[in-house]
């Protein structure tokens, strides 16, 4: 187990409780990806943490396979699944890395909150693209920290050496936008809550038909 998923399985309780830090930007979010949704589609969420987003949008869709490094988050999430009997929902430990999906064969793959937590972000973008059906969809909410103060570049691997922290990489806007773009995909809606830089950019990209 790497330093990341102890990190996350130690904190997943209390993160199942915290609150949504901006509530009305999420309902947003929530409302365009469904715009895109049909009702036979096949959808994958990866890092789904507490399974919250997932079970939001699985009234729109056909099913969707929902993954997280964190086995405490996958138990938190179908705990919350079956309290609200929604059947259409898988969870399941893993890592994007870890599984193995067929090539063009979803049609949407939701990343929230997660590309800015990887290694290799631009090798799991790739691989989102090949499991997408012509015209599929890949739906991001990302941290560009690299858009902040400086200082992250320091505080970020401290926090990390002494457990506080996962990993956390630093990029652009710019950069994520041209990772997207530099692996075929074609950014179909761009949104930033808020003035300052600190707010989550997301962005539906379309992948060609």
């Amino acid at each position: 187990m790497d330093q990341s998923t102890r990190f996350w399985d130690r904190t997943a309780e209390r993160y199942s409780k915290r609150p949504v830090a901006d509530e009305t930007a999420y309902q947003k979010k929530l409302q365009v990806t469904r715009e895109y949704f049909q009702p036979d589609m096949e959808v994958l969420e990866f890092g789904c943490g507490t399974g919250s987003t997932a079970i939001a949008h699985a009234p729109y869709v056909k099913h969707i396979l929902a993954i997280d490094i964190s086995s405490r988050m996958i138990e938190i999430a179908q705990r919350k699944a079956d309290a609200k009997n929604v059947e259409n929902v898988t969870f399941k430990r893993s890592t994007i890395d870890e599984l193995s999906v067929s090539d063009q064969s979803l049609d949407v793959v939701l990343g929230l909150s997660i590309l800015h937590l990887l290694e290799n972000k631009e090798e799991v973008i790739a691989k989102v693209h090949k499991m997408l059906k012509p015209g599929g969809i890949f739906v991001t909410s990302t941290a560009c920290i690299g858009d902040m103060m400086k200082f992250f570049n320091v505080i970020l691997p401290i926090g990390r050496f002494f457990g506080l922290m996962p990993l956390v990489k630093v990029f652009t806007r710019k950069e994520l936008e041209d990772s997207l773009t530099d692996a075929g995909f074609e950014i179909d809606y761009q949104w930033q809550p808020g003035k300052g830089k600190g707010k989550a950019v997301f962005i539906v990209a379309k992948k060609a038909a």
